[in-house]
Protein backbone atom coordinates (compact mmCIF):
# COMPACT_ATOMS: atom_id res chain seq x y z
CA UNK A 1 0.00 0.00 0.00
CA UNK A 2 1.97 2.75 -1.28
CA UNK A 3 -0.22 5.53 0.55
CA UNK A 4 1.03 4.61 4.01
CA UNK A 5 4.88 4.28 5.01
CA UNK A 6 6.13 1.43 6.87
CA UNK A 7 7.63 2.95 10.25
CA UNK A 8 10.17 0.99 13.00
CA UNK A 9 9.35 1.76 16.69
CA UNK A 10 11.68 1.57 19.62
CA UNK A 11 10.16 -1.64 20.53
CA UNK A 12 10.88 -3.26 17.56
CA UNK A 13 7.34 -3.50 16.00
CA UNK A 14 6.47 -1.38 12.43
CA UNK A 15 3.23 0.29 11.89
CA UNK A 16 2.18 1.71 8.73
CA UNK A 17 1.03 5.70 8.54
CA UNK A 18 -0.67 7.49 6.51
CA UNK A 19 0.75 10.31 4.23
CA UNK A 20 -1.16 13.82 4.55
CA UNK A 21 0.64 16.63 2.28
CA UNK A 22 -0.47 20.38 3.87
CA UNK A 23 -0.46 23.31 1.39
CA UNK A 24 -0.43 26.80 2.32
CA UNK A 25 0.74 30.21 3.40
CA UNK A 26 0.57 29.99 7.09
CA UNK A 27 3.55 27.93 7.41
CA UNK A 28 2.53 28.50 11.71
CA UNK A 29 -0.98 27.06 11.08
CA UNK A 30 0.30 24.32 8.89
CA UNK A 31 3.11 22.92 11.46
CA UNK A 32 0.39 23.26 14.07
CA UNK A 33 -1.84 20.73 12.41
CA UNK A 34 0.87 19.14 11.27
CA UNK A 35 1.73 18.01 14.52
CA UNK A 36 -1.69 17.11 15.69
CA UNK A 37 -1.69 14.53 12.71
CA UNK A 38 1.77 13.06 13.82
CA UNK A 39 0.36 12.42 17.27
CA UNK A 40 -2.57 10.56 15.32
CA UNK A 41 -0.63 8.60 13.76
CA UNK A 42 0.01 10.21 10.05
CA UNK A 43 2.84 11.16 8.44
CA UNK A 44 2.48 14.87 7.30
CA UNK A 45 4.75 16.75 5.12
CA UNK A 46 4.11 20.70 4.48
CA UNK A 47 4.16 22.50 1.47
CA UNK A 48 4.44 26.59 0.70
CA UNK A 49 3.49 26.25 -2.87
CA UNK A 50 1.65 23.90 -5.33
CA UNK A 51 4.63 23.97 -7.22
CA UNK A 52 6.48 21.95 -3.95
CA UNK A 53 3.33 20.20 -3.60
CA UNK A 54 3.33 18.60 -6.63
CA UNK A 55 6.86 17.91 -6.59
CA UNK A 56 6.66 15.96 -3.13
CA UNK A 57 3.39 13.73 -4.25
CA UNK A 58 5.03 13.33 -7.57
CA UNK A 59 7.41 10.77 -5.73
CA UNK A 60 5.20 9.85 -2.85
CA UNK A 61 1.71 10.40 -3.71
CA UNK A 62 -0.43 11.48 -0.17
CA UNK A 63 -4.03 9.61 0.72
CA UNK A 64 -4.96 13.36 1.58
CA UNK A 65 -4.21 16.70 0.26
CA UNK A 66 -4.86 19.98 2.53
CA UNK A 67 -4.91 22.96 0.40
CA UNK A 68 -5.55 26.52 1.16
CA UNK A 69 -8.37 27.44 -0.47
CA UNK A 70 -7.43 31.06 -1.54
CA UNK A 71 -4.34 29.20 -3.12
CA UNK A 72 -6.36 26.77 -5.01
CA UNK A 73 -8.79 29.66 -6.22
CA UNK A 74 -5.72 31.08 -7.81
CA UNK A 75 -4.31 28.12 -8.88
CA UNK A 76 -7.89 26.58 -10.56
CA UNK A 77 -6.83 22.88 -12.56
CA UNK A 78 -3.47 23.52 -11.51
CA UNK A 79 -4.55 21.64 -7.97
CA UNK A 80 -6.33 18.71 -10.17
CA UNK A 81 -2.41 17.85 -11.77
CA UNK A 82 -1.52 17.21 -7.70
CA UNK A 83 -1.74 13.29 -7.87
CA UNK A 84 -3.35 11.24 -5.02
CA UNK A 85 -2.82 7.75 -3.94
CA UNK A 86 -5.66 5.84 -4.80
CA UNK A 87 -8.76 6.43 -2.82
CA UNK A 88 -6.99 9.95 -1.68
CA UNK A 89 -9.07 12.75 -1.62
CA UNK A 90 -8.56 16.74 -1.56
CA UNK A 91 -9.64 19.18 0.95
CA UNK A 92 -9.62 22.46 1.21
CA UNK A 93 -8.76 25.28 4.39
CA UNK A 94 -9.71 28.84 4.82
CA UNK A 95 -9.48 30.94 8.01
CA UNK A 96 -12.40 32.11 9.79
CA UNK A 97 -11.67 36.23 8.79
CA UNK A 98 -11.14 35.23 5.18
CA UNK A 99 -14.36 35.25 2.72
CA UNK A 100 -14.89 31.88 0.64
CA UNK A 101 -12.52 32.40 -2.67
CA UNK A 102 -14.48 31.20 -5.82
CA UNK A 103 -13.40 27.97 -7.22
CA UNK A 104 -13.69 26.00 -10.35
CA UNK A 105 -16.70 24.10 -11.27
CA UNK A 106 -14.17 21.21 -11.99
CA UNK A 107 -12.54 21.49 -8.73
CA UNK A 108 -15.48 22.31 -6.14
CA UNK A 109 -16.26 18.35 -7.60
CA UNK A 110 -12.97 17.03 -6.91
CA UNK A 111 -13.12 18.51 -3.06
CA UNK A 112 -14.06 16.35 -0.45
CA UNK A 113 -14.83 18.74 2.33
CA UNK A 114 -14.39 22.59 2.83
CA UNK A 115 -13.02 23.49 6.44
CA UNK A 116 -12.80 27.14 8.21
CA UNK A 117 -9.17 26.36 10.79
CA UNK A 118 -8.70 26.46 13.32
CA UNK A 119 -12.01 26.08 14.53
CA UNK A 120 -12.73 22.76 12.77
CA UNK A 121 -9.32 21.33 13.48
CA UNK A 122 -11.10 17.90 14.79
CA UNK A 123 -13.53 17.26 12.07
CA UNK A 124 -10.41 17.59 9.44
CA UNK A 125 -9.08 15.07 12.13
CA UNK A 126 -11.92 12.90 12.00
CA UNK A 127 -11.79 13.10 8.01
CA UNK A 128 -8.11 11.83 7.59
CA UNK A 129 -9.08 9.02 10.01
CA UNK A 130 -11.87 8.44 8.05
CA UNK A 131 -10.15 8.43 4.85
CA UNK A 132 -7.51 6.07 6.27
CA UNK A 133 -9.96 3.47 7.10
CA UNK A 134 -11.72 4.02 3.99
CA UNK A 135 -8.60 3.19 2.13
CA UNK A 136 -7.27 0.27 4.05
CA UNK A 137 -10.87 -1.60 4.65
CA UNK A 138 -11.13 -1.16 0.54
CA UNK A 139 -7.44 -2.48 0.16
CA UNK A 140 -6.81 0.67 -2.05
CA UNK A 141 -3.00 1.15 -3.57
CA UNK A 142 -1.79 3.20 -6.12
CA UNK A 143 -2.36 2.48 -9.64
CA UNK A 144 0.70 4.11 -11.37
CA UNK A 145 0.07 6.39 -14.57
CA UNK A 146 1.88 5.15 -17.41
CA UNK A 147 4.99 7.28 -18.21
CA UNK A 148 3.30 8.30 -21.65
CA UNK A 149 0.51 9.50 -19.75
CA UNK A 150 2.25 11.90 -16.77
CA UNK A 151 1.83 15.35 -16.68
CA UNK A 152 5.26 17.21 -16.47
Amino acid sequence: MRWRRLVERDEGESILMTRVLLVGGDVALLEGLAQSLAAQGHVPTVATTLAEARDLAMGDPPLVLIVNRALASSAGAELLAIPLAAGGARLLYRAATVPLAPLLPALQRSVLADLTLPLERHRLAALVQSLDERARATGRNLRPTPPENRIQ
